[in-house]
């Protein structure tokens, strides 16, 4: 993301003084934390980036305010169909734009509400929330938590059915453009395959690639190594690095993760697994296929959330 002058910073964060924080992450994609259980602050997009800043704020790939769905019209149209959405994860990435949606996020987001006293979620239950990329199922599982992650989509159906392929990537590390696959996990992704451990470890993205055609509200990017053999035991394994809009390089991207899981799925063709493991910089998370309500494919996202330390901004 562009940098945000330095003289900016403090002036954006000394307005938020006794605001409480906590700092999360899932699989290192990390996040700063507000309950706003009142529906009282409003955090503009200089405050975000001031605070997710790494060197003079908290640091983060974004920020998460937990806000009761009744506050934000998004989560009050949510409401009017699903009544038991009633915490609404309000996302923004570290640069301060808006987010449809974030895996990890979703997870260290229900960790939060249970560490703040805010919902009682035992384990094996199941809590039902809103984002701006729909209604998420979360179950907590032990510690980690797995998300139902709603049904993915091509982003551009007719080019994906005819030739497996619909755009051109070009990366820093990279000799040549490459075919892509975009997905949409209710933001959008296009994943492209490496065929060595060694291209993905040489590819450079501290600036974004560059996607042909790029989707209408740009895209994530994710370089994907299938692993050897790539099905043991019935489960499916790749290595991922990912680009995502508004942050740049992260540690890790559940939607991202999914949305890899689907292409590699689908690249593969029939008999490939329903079940995967995405390793990634900052650790490993589960996806699996399953029917969902409808006759769409959903994607289930699993893996841990930490809430790493809390706070008052001074």
């Amino acid at each position: 993301m562009d940098a945000t002058p330095a003289e900016t910073l403090e002036p954006a964060i000394s307005t938020l003084g006794g605001l409480r924080f906590s700092k999360g992450h899932g699989t290192g994609n990390d996040f700063v934390l507000i309950a706003d259980p009142d529906g009282i602050h409003t955090i503009g997009p200089d405050q975000v980036a001031a605070l997710c800043d790494r060197h003079r704020g908290i640091g983060g790939d974004g920020l998460i305010r937990a806000v009761p769905s009744r506050f934000l019209p998004e989560g009050r149209e949510l409401l009017g169909t699903t009544p038991d959405a009633q915490w609404f994860m309000d996302y923004r990435n570290g640069d301060g734009s808006l987010s449809e949606m974030c895996g990890n996020g979703v997870r260290v987001f229900v960790h939060f509400l249970r560490a703040e006293g805010l919902v009682d979620l035992p384990d094996g239950g199941a809590l039902t929330i809103g984002t701006r990329g729909g209604i998420k199922t979360v179950v907590r599982t032990g510690e980690d938590y797995a998300v139902d992650m709603g049904p993915w989509e091509f982003i551009f159906p007719g080019e994906a059915s005819a030739k497996a392929m619909d755009s051109l990537v070009t990366a820093d590390g990279l000799e040549v453009p490459r075919p892509a696959l975009s997905v949409s996990m209710g933001n959008p992704h296009t994943v492209v395959a490496l065929a060595e451990l060694s291209e993905l470890e040489a590819t450079r993205l501290f600036t974004a690639p560059h996607v042909d055609p790029t989707p209408a509200n740009g895209t994530n990017v994710e370089f994907v190594v299938p692993s050897e053999p790539l099905v043991h035991d019935g489960v499916g394994t790749v290595t991922m690095r990912v680009h995502e809009r508004g942050v740049g390089e992260t540690q890790s991207c559940g939607t991202g993760a999914c949305a890899a899981a689907v292409a590699i799925r689908h690249w593969a063709g029939a008999g490939a697994p329903d079940a995967w493991n995405v390793k990634v910089p900052g650790g490993v998370v589960g996806v699996k296929f399953f029917a969902g309500a409808g006759g769409h494919e959903h994607v289930e996202l699993s893996g841990p959330a930490v809430i790493v330390a809390s706070g008052t901004l001074s």
